[in-house]
């Protein structure tokens, strides 16, 4: 009955383990870890509209560029903010996690220290520790002799089994309690953080808040330069549709090469995970309609998308692919690169580093980026995706 009760003991021990470690790996782990990654990830994307931020002209004046950067930094902070309050949660979840693990392992302690003073407390036991060759030579023939031989060093190895329960358990106590505190410290690092962050959050919206009022008493002015970069855009989207339309039409003049067929399904099957067409990179201006940052009543229509990225950073190519036009527009080049019946499209560019007819692989460097002296050194490149004549939003193919 008592070799039952300790083996239960044993059992249950091992049970309180393996649902810690369940729990531990499904529950906890796992989204504290994501949490971590995400958290670093924003950390990294604020950083790099810091860095663009810097590089703008070095004035207080308010420009729509910077107010465009600071209202990036504005959305990402708030999803930092958001993380981090998930990254306490679960770290509160985990540390509860932890004490009632190690709790319940205390008490599976407290019951095998009993089990070993009960059977060390036992006279039988204790003769047998204090005179066990007189108990063996006390046999009154071989066989018995042999048993209480086998008898003694099974009691010896059970006596073993129960000090090293009794530690294995100390010890896995001990382990839980350095988590709980290295728990508590992460909890109050991510405190420390969201505090920083929050506050960084509140003088970014004040700033953005100044830049607006800044930007609204200078209406005329920056009304016509809206619709100069407005008409820039539209002449730059009429002759990118004209290139690809007759490249589209005398393309479906023939059937598709096996290599093109491939190259299209490749492609297809890269969506949402094609990279992105710069190194680093923010979009600030997304596919689509949407309300202009400062006039209410104006609404811009982007034929692809606008990322902002730092001075001297190159344009990559999403995909392998033939490149089948260089071309200028309004003092900058462009490149379509065509992918079966899939074609990218990369503006903005000062310089390039293809020529029409070249085969370029996924990464590969196509040119460089322009920044614009005249618009608060902003480098921005204008991305596009075309399947046949029918443009495509790039958020949908570029990774996240």
């Amino acid at each position: 009955m008592k070799n039952e009760r300790i083996h239960r003991n044993w059992i249950l021990g091992l049970s309180v383990l393996a649902v810690f470690c369940l729990q531990f790996s499904v529950c906890c782990a796992e989204s504290v870890k994501d949490l971590q990654k995400k958290q670093k990830k924003l950390q990294a994307e604020i950083e790099q509209t810091n860095k663009m931020l810097k590089q703008t002209k070095k004035d207080e004046n308010a420009t729509l560029n910077k107010l465009n950067l600071i209202g990036q930094n504005i959305k990402t902070q708030r999803r930092l903010i958001n993380t981090l309050d998930n990254e306490i949660v679960a770290l509160d979840r985990e540390m509860q996690q932890l004490g009632s693990t190690r709790d319940s392992l205390q008490k599976v302690l407290e019951n095998h220290k009993e089990d070993y003073a009960q059977m060390v407390r036992q006279t039988h036991y204790t003769r047998l520790q204090q005179a066990p060759l007189l108990f063996i030579l006390s046999s009154s023939n071989y066989q018995q002799l042999v048993r209480r031989t086998r008898y003694l060093q099974e009691f010896a190895h059970f006596r073993q089994e129960q000090v090293a329960r009794i530690q294995n358990t100390q010890a896995e106590i001990d382990t839980q309690n350095e988590l709980l505190q290295a728990n508590r410290n992460d909890k109050q690092t991510v405190l420390s953080n969201r505090k920083r962050e929050q506050e960084n959050l509140r003088r970014d919206e004040r700033k953005q808040q100044n830049m607006l009022n800044q930007l609204k008493s200078k209406e005329k002015d920056l009304s016509k330069k809206l619709k100069q970069q407005q008409k820039k855009a539209a002449d730059l989207n009429k002759k990118i549709d004209e290139m690809v339309r007759k490249q589209a039409e005398k393309a479906a003049k023939t059937a598709l090469t096996k290599e093109q067929k491939l190259l299209a399904g490749g492609f297809e099957t890269n969506k949402g995970r094609l990279p992105w067409p710069v190194e680093n990179g923010t979009i600030i201006g997304h596919f689509g309609k949407q309300q202009h940052p400062v006039y209410s009543q104006v609404t811009i229509d982007n034929k692809g998308i606008y990322i902002q990225t730092t001075s001297g950073s190159k344009a990559r190519a999403v995909y392998k692919g033939e490149v089948t036009s260089c071309f200028m527009v309004a003092g900058t080049y462009a490149v379509i690169i065509q992918h079966g019946n899939y074609r990218t499209v990369y503006s903005n560019l000062s310089n390039l580093n293809v020529k029409q007819g070249d085969k370029v692989d996924t990464k590969q460097i196509i040119g460089t980026i322009f920044t614009d002296p005249e618009q608060d050194q902003k480098t921005e490149l204008y991305f596009q995706i075309y399947k046949d004549k029918n443009i495509l939003n790039p958020e949908s193919w570029i990774a996240k």
